[in-house]
C-alpha cells in the first residue's frame, strides 16, 4: 500500500477524531465552564485538525520530493522540519491564548491532551489496517511466472 493511501485513511480518521473532540469538548467545556469552556473545546479540536494536517502534508511533500524513498535524508529532513514547525506554532498559539478571557485553561488542556493521544491512535490504526508487506516483489513457488531452482 502506498504512503498516500495510508495518509488518506489517517486523514479520514483524523477528521472523525476532530469532529468527536469538537462535539465532546465543546459540550463538556460548556457544562464545566460555560462559554469559555465551549470555545476552549473548539480550539482544541481546531488544533487537532491543524496539526494532523501538518503531519499528513509533511509526509506527502517529503515522499514527493524524495521520490518515495522513505529512507533518504531529504525525507527525514522535511518531516522533522515540519515537526519542528508544528512545535513552534503550538508554543506561539499557547502564548497568544494564555491570558485570553474566552479560554478556560483546563478545558483547553484536556481537549489538547485527548487530541494528542487520539492522533497517535489514529496514526497507528491507519498504519496497522494498511497491511503493509514486510518484503516487496517476491515470487513464491506456485505463482505465475515464478522461477524455481
Amino acid at each position: 500500500m502506498k504512503t498516500a493511501t495510508i495518509l488518506a485513511r489517517a486523514i479520514v480518521y483524523g477528521g472523525i477524531l476532530t469532529v468527536a473532540i469538537a462535539i465532546a469538548g465543546s459540550v463538556v467545556g460548556y457544562l464545566v465552564a460555560g462559554g469559555p469552556g465551549l470555545v476552549s473545546g473548539l480550539i482544541g479540536a481546531g488544533l487537532t485538525a491543524l496539526f494532523m494536517g501538518f503531519t499528513a502534508l509533511s509526509i506527502v511533500l517529503a515522499a514527493r520530493v524524495s521520490k518515495d524513498e522513505v529512507s533518504s535524508t531529504l525525507f527525514f529532513g522535511i518531516v522533522l522540519g515540519v515537526w519542528l514547525l508544528k512545535f513552534v506554532v503550538f508554543i506561539v498559539i499557547l502564548v497568544l491564548l494564555r491570558d485570553q478571557p474566552f479560554v478556560q485553561p483546563m478545558v483547553m488542556f484536556v481537549s489538547i491532551l485527548v487530541a494528542v493521544i487520539g492522533s497517535l491512535v489514529v496514526d497507528v490504526v491507519a498504519y496497522v489496517r494498511a497491511r503493509v508487506p514486510y518484503v516487496g516483489d517476491v515470487a513464491l513457488p506456485g505463482d505465475d511466472g515464478a522461477q524455481h531452482p
